[in-house]
């Protein structure tokens, strides 16, 4: 449970230290426009997601298990965290990611990492494609630029608000969504290392300023972003309200344990390290309990955002917790420059993220999967995006125990690790 940072300290030097800083603001840029995305597309004020990625990025960092773990708002609390603030409102998810990081904590401390190992990798496959499905259609409407009531939280709802609301799509905001969607698509194939969402983002934001007035900006909608943090409160809490709000804390902290987990594996891979998972699911409980007090959302390990920091020259906490403040400063200094950020270019960025969730290169794996693994993850896939994402997590992860179980496998599996980028090392704890 010994956090990283302890250890990685004990040699560390001014070129370590200047490596993890030019790693850290590289993630940072990427952090910026990807974190305000996320909260627009969560239902939230932009600010939120900033908040998010300074505090839950910089505890994260200071308090985890892995040497290059970026934490911050992810894509795949989305669906859940809209439907928190549909049904609650935003006073109701603060109230849920407290309940969360609690759940966390005590997770930590029990040792429970290596437990959410046993969940069945097709269950976290399906509903990872349910996820990017749910997040691709929520962002139909900032990308077309359409006008009308928020969409509601259910996919089937969703879908027939968008037929309704079908004959105020603005044409010069469509173009810029799908323009974006392509030309990040294609450049990133092109030139893989090249930080292509924030510079696809940011030029068409600059042709939204210059020659499309008809375009939205994150400003135009919800206002300045704030100067900085603001100060931290507690929620008003009730029985009642933790009693309705438990289903979604217990969710949000799955999430974050699963993804912080699989974060971990990539990073250790690609460093040929080994993370410490019970550390992890502490940072991550300590993360949730100071992010809503701020005024935060949900956050956890982001593996796009760590294999950016790896591949940038990261290679200790020390690079998280500059991003961390180097977001800070941007949102002190730089407000309105990310307030001019254009809402189809956002949107357009968020359907690439939910594209490379769903991770379509290995649908030819996935077919060759045994025939109950398969129906699994399609089961689970289908209820994340259908049903409800909870409901489909413990229907999923009980039948994949049973399934598991009757073919005799004790062991946790090997989970698949995505986005490959080469290189094994271990994935154990040290």
């Amino acid at each position: 449970m010994k956090p990283k940072i302890l250890t990685t300290m004990q040699h560390y030097s001014f070129s370590a230290f200047g490596a993890d800083a030019l790693a850290g603001l590289t993630v940072a840029l990427v952090a910026l426009p990807l974190s305000i995305a996320i909260a627009i597309a969560s239902g939230a004020e932009p600010a939120a997601g900033l908040i998010t990625a300074v505090v839950g990025g910089f505890m994260i960092s200071a308090l985890g298990g892995s040497r290059v773990q970026i934490g911050g708002p992810t894509g795949a609390f989305i669906v859940v965290v809209y439907g928190v603030i549909h049904d609650h409102g935003y006073s109701g998810l603060l109230v849920a990611t407290l309940m969360a990081g609690v759940i966390l904590l005590i997770a930590g401390f029990l040792r429970a990492g290596r437990l959410i190992r046993h969940v069945p990798e097709a269950v976290i496959e399906g509903f990872t494609i349910g996820i990017a499905v749910v997040i691709a259609f929520s962002q139909i409407k900032d990308l077309a630029g359409m006008s009308g009531p928020a969409l509601p939280a259910d996919f089937l709802p969703k879908l027939q608000g968008l037929w309704a609301m079908r004959a105020t799509v603005e044409p010069a905001a469509l173009t810029m969504g799908v323009g974006c969607v392509a030309a990040i698509l294609i450049l990133r194939r092109v030139a893989p290392r090249i930080p292509w969402l924030v510079l696809v983002v940011a030029v068409a934001s600059v042709v939204a300023a210059l020659a499309l007035p008809s375009v939205e900006t994150v400003s135009g909608r919800y206002g300045a972003l704030p100067e900085g943090l603001p100060m931290p409160h507690l929620p008003a809490v009730s029985a009642e309200l933790m009693i309705a709000l438990l289903p979604s804390a217990l969710t949000i902290a799955f999430l974050a344990g699963i993804e912080s987990l699989l974060s971990a594996i990539v990073a250790d891979r690609m460093i040929g390290g080994a993370h410490r998972s019970n550390a992890e699911l502490i940072a991550q409980g300590a993360a949730n309990i100071a992010s809503p007090l701020f005024g935060g959302l949900p956050a956890t390990g982001a593996i796009a955002r760590t294999a950016t920091n790896v591949n940038a020259g990261g290679r200790t906490p020390v690079a998280g917790m500059v991003h961390a403040l180097v977001v800070l400063v941007a949102m002190v200094f730089l407000g309105s420059l990310a307030g001019a950020l254009a809402l189809p270019a956002l949107a357009g960025l968020l359907v690439v993220t939910a594209w490379t969730m769903s991770e379509p290169h290995r649908w030819s794996e996935r077919l060759k999967m045994p025939r109950a693994d398969f129906a699994l993850l399609l089961l689970t896939a289908v209820m994340t995006v259908l049903a409800d994402l909870a409901l489909a997590i413990a229907v999923g992860t009980v039948l994949g125990l049973a399934l598991r179980l009757s073919r005799g496998e004790i062991d946790a599996p090997n989970w698949h690790t995505p986005f490959r980028w080469g290189g094994r090392g271990r994935s154990d704890d040290e």
